[in-house]
């Protein structure tokens, strides 16, 4: 009983959640918004992250809040239809089709690619190739020399490291889970992708485009969203299971191996411990969006293409564009824009000649209670909500608030004091 504890947790957080976001109707453009004050929002704070966004050459930034859109903007002549190139983050939406053609029968991944590719699809002694499985391609753990970074010919895939003993981003590797499928399937990438996905979840545009060895995916960004909604809500458009393999979604969004925890399959993952990006094989110390939520994971492709996703937050931020950055993953510029954005809710202003104290938690991570400082207890309203969103407490008229009872975890805490409000997340251990 005590190993069924976290599965049962998660299918009644996935539960919650599910009957919390909302889901745009499919054969329309309907999609229902949420007024940016309702969270807290700034005009000025908006507008400055829409010069910021400008001026990083972007094309289309928007954020949605329990998949309702909050915030969209489209810059220069770029419109609500035009089509852009996602890149890298191409890589996140492979993954996913890869986890439902192994729930749908066709491939496992722990498969040696050989089985799919065939014998000498690389230069590397028989017992080398057939080390490399479709794991490693996923995790970009290959072992195959990283130099020729796209090219697909057996002459550029040379021996490097053992598969499974180096992580290095590398799109060779990545480029042939298309054949992988393709094989496995007889089904080509763009009909894979309309029949799994597209036509599931009401994209209107969609498709690969080959560019050399590599291929390339196109949408409009409203369609980006509807993806990282659809992988939000745990592989499932509203009750239709898209990626309907719950193990795989773990692992796809969780650290898949040691040499670098911030990358799953495919997907790089916010709060580790150390990450390794994408132009280096060196670790560096720390999360690569320190200024985002910590439990952010993302589809991030070159010159700035993002799906970011927040489930404790609720949040979903599209980005597509240029970018004076040329890392193949960007993470720079998706921290800048993170930091933005969680400075976007208001501060008071009415009473110039009086700088209020700052609301503060603490202590936070803690145990037992919270105290909130910078408030008038009187006037203040403090409540505490699950990962979900769901309201767990609500107190007037105090600054602390129990946690006695409640299970270790992340939780929000929303402190209201007069016209000054604070969203903040707080751990209990």
């Amino acid at each position: 009983m005590k190993n069924l504890l976290p599965l049962l947790f998660l299918i009644a957080f996935s539960t919650i959640h599910a009957q919390e976001l909302y889901f745009p109707p499919n054969g329309t453009d309907a999609w229902e918004t949420m007024e940016p004050e309702s969270l807290g929002y700034c005009q000025d704070s908006i507008e400055a992250l829409y010069n910021f966004l400008e001026a990083e050459q972007s094309k289309s930034f928007l954020l949605l809040k329990d998949g309702k859109i909050v915030l969209e903007k489209y810059f220069g002549s770029f419109q609500q239809d035009s089509l852009w190139v996602w890149f890298s983050a191409g890589k996140s939406l492979r993954a996913v089709l890869v986890g439902i053609a192994q729930s749908e029968g066709f491939l496992d991944i722990q498969d040696p690619t050989s089985d799919y590719l065939g014998k000498g699809w690389t230069s590397l002694p028989e017992e080398k190739e057939d080390l490399i499985t479709i794991w490693h391609q996923l995790t970009m753990t290959s072992g195959l020399n990283p130099l020729n970074f796209s090219c697909t010919d057996p002459s550029c895939l040379t021996y490097f490291r053992d598969a499974g003993t180096f992580w290095s981003y590398h799109n060779s590797p990545y480029n042939l889970l298309k054949e992988v499928l393709e094989s496995a399937t007889t089904q080509n990438i763009n009909q894979l992708t309309r029949n799994w996905i597209i036509n599931k979840i009401g994209m209107q545009s969609g498709f690969w485009l080959a560019a050399g060895d590599n291929t390339f995916f196109f949408s409009r960004a409203r369609d980006m969203a509807r993806f990282g909604l659809m992988v939000q809500n745990r592989g499932y458009w509203g009750e239709t299971a898209i990626l309907n393999d719950s193990a795989y979604y773990h692992q796809m969004i969780n650290s898949s191996q040691s040499l670098n925890p911030s990358y799953g399959y495919l997907w790089w993952l916010n709060g580790k411990s150390s990450y390794t990006p994408p132009s280096q094989v060196t670790p560096v110390v720390g999360p690569f969006a320190p200024d985002a939520p910590e439990d952010v994971f993302l589809a991030a492709g070159s010159r700035g293409q993002y799906i970011s996703i927040s489930p404790a937050e609720g949040l979903l931020l599209i980005r597509q564009g240029l970018s004076a950055d040329e890392d193949k993953a960007a993470t720079d510029l998706h921290n800048e824009i993170w930091k933005r954005v969680t400075r976007l809710n208001c501060t008071l202003t009415s009473l110039p000649s009086v700088t209020p104290p700052s609301i503060q938690l603490f202590p936070n991570p803690t145990r037992e209670q919270v105290q909130v400082t910078g408030i008038a207890p009187e006037s203040a309203q403090l409540s505490l909500y699950d990962a979900s969103g769901q309201l767990l407490r609500q107190i007037e008229g105090q600054n602390q608030l129990s946690l006695q009872g409640l299970p270790s975890g992340i939780y929000l805490i929303k402190v209201q004091d007069g016209q000054r409000h604070l969203t903040e997340r707080l751990v209990k251990y």
